[in-house]
């Protein structure tokens, strides 16, 4: 576990090992965007990987959010189901961020 309590993967990957190549303003992003996707319920999961972050709800490991952070923007895919393909989104400003919020929160209820 890392100093928030979140589960990591074996290699020790961490939230923060992914804010250290990322622009400030594309940082601030991900810490929010994170904030919002924890606060949907106490039973969504985080689990960090080496290239992207994924956001789950119930042991299960039914994912509804995919974070790929890149230097200069965020590349998200939001899945609602198992049997429709997640829905690609790039994201590098809280404008952005702001309009597919209602979308991450309806995958969320949805999965």
């Amino acid at each position: 576990m890392n100093k928030f309590g979140f589960q990591t993967d074996k290699s020790n990957i961490s939230f923060e090992s992914h804010l250290v190549n990322l622009g400030k303003d594309i940082e601030i992003l991900l810490v929010n965007l994170r904030d919002f996707v924890l606060s949907l319920g106490d039973n969504v999961i985080e689990e960090v990987r080496p290239h992207r972050i994924v956001y789950a709800k119930s042991l299960t490991f039914r994912y509804f959010l995919d974070i790929y952070p890149r230097n200069n923007d965020l590349i998200i895919e939001i899945r609602k189901n198992r049997k429709e393909p997640a829905k690609e989104y790039v994201v590098s400003n809280i404008q952005e961020i702001q309009s597919i919020k209602t979308e991450i929160k309806e995958a969320y209820k949805a999965i």
